[in-house]
């Protein structure tokens, strides 16, 4: 394709899978690739973002990290649709619980997710659009997380545009009962809306807001990996 390499990703047309599967973390694209792919090749280290394709299970796929936040996740979710032929991206990831009832390491499966981004606007809608998943994803992975005894929930995430934040707006997300908060998933699912393809967001709970815990960078990077077994088996 013409339009490969592209300005963040120095893949040819034909050297990423049609599936890919997503960390805010490259070094945790690494970690999938080692444990997860049989004969990863890297076809990607612009910016340090780094992305491997193999098989798993005699299946092609490729991993791939899209750094924080929105424009980032945009941006890369963007060109891998729109330029690389890539039809469904599944992101794992990290997030932060604001339920009582979500512990440390559980899984979360993005039904839907509201934003304070104002990322939405470059299609002109003329009301609020909501974003949400690919529904035969977000039933596969709920139907491997039951089979392997996972314990997760399903249900809205809220992607901010902040991390650090000058104000304690959780509350009211809390009683709309959405279940935690990450930064990436509303921006991919709006670019696989918008480019007609498919997308799910599988986040681990690495802190709970409400009760001040939370775990190790290590931890999120190297041992996060049952939501990584519910993205493979979406194959």
């Amino acid at each position: 394709m013409a339009k490969t390499p592209t300005p963040h990703i120095g893949a040819k047309f034909g050297e990423i899978a049609e599936t890919v599967i997503m960390a805010g973390d490259p070094l945790r694209a690494k970690f999938m690739a080692e444990k997860f792919l049989e004969t990863p090749v890297q076809f990607n280290n612009v910016r340090g973002m780094l992305g491997f394709t193999g098989t798993h299970q005699g299946k092609r796929v490729s991993v791939m990290g899209h750094g924080m936040g929105m424009p980032s996740i945009g941006i890369y979710t963007y060109e891998l649709y729109n330029f690389y032929g890539v039809k469904t991206i599944i992101r794992v990831g990290s997030a932060g619980s604001i339920q009582t009832d979500l512990h440390l390491g559980d899984l979360v499966i993005a039904m839907g997710a509201c934003t304070n981004s104002n990322y939405v606007d470059q299609y002109e809608m003329a009301g609020t659009y909501a974003p949400i998943a690919d529904f035969s994803l977000m039933r596969k992975a709920a139907e491997t997380c039951d089979r392997l005894g996972y314990t997760y929930k399903v249900g809205n995430v809220l992607s901010s545009d902040t991390f650090y934040t000058e104000n304690a707006h959780n509350e009211n997300w809390i009683k709309m009962g959405v279940l935690a908060v990450e930064m990436e998933i509303a921006a991919l699912y709006m670019n696989a809306a918008r480019s007609g393809n498919r997308a799910l967001g599988i986040c681990t709970v690495s802190d709970h807001i409400i009760t001040g815990e939370s775990t190790s960078a290590e931890a999120r990077q190297t041992t996060f990996t049952q939501m990584m077994d519910v993205a493979f088996s979406l194959l």
